[in-house]
């Protein structure tokens, strides 16, 4: 019998959200993600549906009841419907999300809604078609990136856009998202420029904070500000002329939200990353695959997240954050 109890750290942060990635592939090539040529893993390191579908029991059993599917891109690992089924059928976790760049939501969408998939955020960095594909590093793929966006909401999956805003490449379209987010009664959120970049081009400078972009919204469009649920990353507005849809910021590098924070990311490759600003990692995959006990395992998954660091706000207050801290595609988005 498990010993179960919560998974929490030396700060008295409890784990109720498990990102988890499941493979490091991606057919695009984001220039705030990925470089150019990634080396990708060997397909034998990457941990299988069965695994995957162990650990997130395993982690549940610690009180996390909120899973999200990331890549890499998700949507390309073989059987990923099939593991969105094996997920749904834990006992105790309440939410299954996926965040997703949408190349094939169009064919997926039904069969991940029938599977118990509930909710995708698909990345769409800009609404012009040119510009659109220069940021992701692929041609001719924005009308079907659209197409599939239009096909999960029409199987009732519920869907939220994020927006990385890069300053002289997106800002501009702002606004345009914004009114996107009130015509389709969508939620759109705006992610500050972070340090994941494959291509290390990340600088300060490029960063477009949170409160740059709701004060530029709030010129437009009146806003209100709703309640912060514990442990979000986002903060979130709706239009205060009751419109639909709504807008979130996220503030990772000028106003972080570590204080709180309940996530733990798993990546492909079985490692268990506590902070995705700390490049520490704890490689569970050899007790996984030696034939550990459910107990051993959870034993060594709370010691990691014990070592969870204290957070970008540290790094902030030290004027000493990092110009590069990983591809983001490696740990999961």
């Amino acid at each position: 019998m498990r010993k179960g109890g919560p998974l929490v750290d030396s700060f008295g942060r409890v784990a109720r959200k498990l990102r988890i990635s499941v493979t490091d592939r991606c057919n695009f090539r984001c220039l705030f993600c990925m470089p150019k040529n990634p080396v990708w893993l060997d397909r034998k390191e990457v941990l299988s549906l069965e695994e995957i579908t162990r650990l997130t029991k395993i982690f549940v059993g610690m009180g996390v009841d909120k899973v999200r599917l990331t890549g890499g891109e998700p949507l390309v690992r073989k059987g990923v419907v099939d593991l969105v089924r094996m997920l749904r059928e834990i006992s105790g976790l309440r939410s299954l999300a996926m965040t997703t760049n949408g190349y094939y939501l169009a064919e997926l969408a039904g069969p991940l809604k029938s599977a118990g998939l509930e909710s995708v955020t698909v990345s769409l960095h800009s609404l012009k078609p040119d510009r659109y594909e220069e940021v992701i590093g692929v041609q001719g793929v924005f009308e079907r990136v659209l197409r599939g966006i239009r096909e999960a909401l029409d199987v009732g999956i519920k869907v939220k856009l994020n927006v990385v805003v890069i300053k002289g490449c997106n800002d501009d379209e702002i606004l345009d998202f914004v009114s996107l987010a009130r015509e389709a009664g969508m939620t759109v959120r705006f992610i500050e420029y972070m340090p994941f970049d494959g291509e290390r081009l990340w600088r300060p400078e490029l960063v477009v904070s949170g409160r740059e972009i709701v004060h530029k919204v709030s010129e437009r469009f009146r806003l209100e500000q709703e309640p912060r649920e514990s442990g979000s990353t986002s903060k979130n507005f709706r239009f205060a002329d009751g419109s639909p849809g709504g807008i979130g910021v996220i503030t990772s590098v000028t106003e972080p939200f570590c204080s709180d924070c309940d996530r733990v990311r798993l990546t492909a490759d079985g490692r268990v990353v506590p902070c995705l600003f700390s490049k520490s990692s704890y490689d569970l995959k050899p007790l996984l695959r030696s034939g550990a006990s459910d107990d051993e395992i959870e034993a060594f998954i709370k010691e990691a997240f014990m070592k969870k660091f204290a957070g970008v706000e540290t790094l902030l207050r030290a004027e000493a954050v990092p110009k590069h801290v990983r591809a983001m595609y490696t740990v999961g988005g």
